[in-house]
Formats: structure tokens, sequence, C-alpha cells
């Protein structure tokens, strides 16, 4: 009896919030977590940021999502310092979160027992997030930086993912079988190592994982994340982007985009100086790219949809 009443004091503490201990977070809990989201969402509750957003902040950089989130007191949505395959590439999705934790049988046997028979799961822990994968989610993982007998993707689990989300992974933790996961082609992901031992899951013998949380609120490396967040990866950091701040991250950067064209180019024709382009723009200014957004509106890189609502807010 007490042994029982430890697995049940443990896991509520841990994950109080979810359904179960290591199971997906209720939907009622996770609408509860995500109160400025409006939009639509998928069955379970977690937040659907709408394609077309996804797609315009495949041009967004870091720093111009790290500036409207801190303008907003989001402070702790980066983190840096990672390995990455494909480099040059930018991984953008909605997050599925999945939160490990160093191996403990009790708490382990109990999340696999009630995992198999409440939820029909035949698999190891390491791939119930996956199933639940689905087009444009990125697999959002703290795998609290296990290194040696710790890497629980390697390239089985890395083609399964990229072909249910056509995405990479931020992987808080170490991978292996890089080199088949490299030939996945667009596996565009962050990782926080390389080691070529695998993870050990076995609760009677050597246990080196335990899955405590799908899709709760989880911590990558200084960043809280939360499901449904859009991931921003590139450049060597990612960020993670509330998604009801989504949009506001794009238009933001459309706009700082144009800007940045336009005084680029005024400086290079030397019709005004670095210090009138440098500081809050005249009248002047203003009403010139006005005009200049008019008469470029084809041949910008942003949609003509979303210059012309612009121009609707502009009073130049």
């Amino acid at each position: 009896m007490l042994y029982k009443n430890i697995i049940v004091l443990v896991c509520f503490i841990l994950t109080s919030f979810t359904l179960a201990c290591g199971q997906q977070i209720s939907k009622d809990e996770l609408i509860f977590l995500t109160p400025e989201w409006k939009g639509e969402r998928y069955a379970d509750g977690r937040p659907k940021v709408p394609d077309n957003i996804l797609d315009r902040m495949k041009l967004v950089t870091l720093e111009e999502a790290w500036a409207v989130l801190r303008n907003e007191n989001y402070r702790h949505q980066f983190d840096d310092g990672w390995m990455m395959i494909n480099p040059d590439s930018v991984l953008v999705g909605r997050a599925v979160t999945a939160t490990f934790m160093p191996g403990r049988p009790d708490i382990h046997q109990a999340i696999d027992d009630r995992g198999h028979t409440r939820d029909n799961r035949i698999k190891s822990q390491n791939s119930w997030p996956i199933d639940m994968l689905t087009k444009r989610d990125v697999y959002v993982v703290d795998q609290f930086g296990a290194h040696e007998d710790g890497p629980t993707i390697g390239d089985n689990l890395g083609n399964s993912i990229y072909t249910k989300t056509g995405n990479g992974i931020v992987y808080n933790g170490a991978i292996r079988d890089i080199k088949g996961l490299k030939e996945i082609g667009s596996f565009t992901s962050f990782f926080r190592s390389y080691h070529p031992s695998h993870h050990l899951n076995d609760p009677k013998g050597q246990l080196n994982t335990t899955l405590v949380g799908i899709n709760i609120p989880t911590r990558i490396g200084q960043a809280t994340v939360m499901p449904g967040d859009v991931v921003l990866g590139r450049d060597g950091g990612v960020i993670f982007i509330p998604a009801h701040l989504a949009e506001k991250v794009v238009k933001t950067s459309e706009v700082v985009r144009l800007r940045d064209m336009f005084g680029h180019q005024r400086l290079r024709e030397q019709k005004y100086t670095p210090g009138q382009i440098d500081s809050r723009w005249s009248d002047e200014i203003e009403k010139d790219f006005s005009q200049w957004l008019r008469v470029n509106v084809d041949k910008l890189p942003v949609s003509k949809e979303q210059i012309q609502e612009l121009l609707k807010q502009r009073t130049w």
C-alpha cells in the first residue's frame, strides 16, 4: 500500500495537470493554460496557428521575433548553443512537447502499465509522443541534456518524425545515428550533443529515461515552451512564440523588412542621410515610403495583400 501511495504522490507532484502520470495534458487544462489564443485548436485543445502564418514566419529573423516578445514581456522564449542538422535552413512549426526525467523504476512502471492498458500503447515510451505528431508539427523534447546512454532518437524515429510532420526536432539531449538523420534531407533539427549509444528503458534492468509528460508546459534550456507555440529555429538559435503572438510577430517582421528595403535604397540613392533613416522618420519620409510601397507592390518580398492591408492602416 505504501508503495502505491508513493507512486501516486510523486506522479501528482510531477504532472498534476495531466490526465494521468506521464500522459497527455487534458484538453480543459491546455485551454486553461493558453487563454490568449482565440483561434482554431486541435481536438486535444492545442492551439493551431494557421498555415499561412507559418509560411510567413520562415522569413522572420530571431531578432525581430525576440523584439516583439520582449515588448510583450515574454522574456524567456529563446535558447541558443545548439548543434544542428541543416544549419542553413529554417525550422518552423507548431510545438508538440515531451518531457523526460532520469529513469526511476517505480514511476516508469506505473506509466508503462497505464499507457499499455488504458491507452493501448504497445511501444516504448519514447515513441508515444511521436505517434501523436501531424503535419507541420515540431517535436520539442526536454531530455534533460542526457548524453551517454541517453539518445532516444536515431534515424528510425527520425524518419518517422519527418514522415509525419515534414519537420525536424528541437531536442534537449543527445541524438544518435547522425549520418542517417542527415540523409533524410530536410530534417532541420536542433540538438545538444551526439553520442553513438542508445537509451535503455527496462525498469527491471537498466533504465535511463522516464516520460513524465506529453504536451505539458516544458523547459528547453532557458525557454518556457507551451504546446502549440510556433517554433522558429535558425542561425543557431530557437525561439518559441506563443500562439497568440505569432501573427503580430509576422506582421511586425514584414513592416521592418519593407522599411529596411526602402531605407537602404534611399541611402544608396543619397536621397536621405543615415541620420534621417536611423532616427524617427519625418512626415516627408513616411509619405515617400507609402508611395514607394504603392509603386513596388508587385515586386516586394511581402504579399500584395499584406502590403495593401498595411497601406490601409497608414495616414500618409
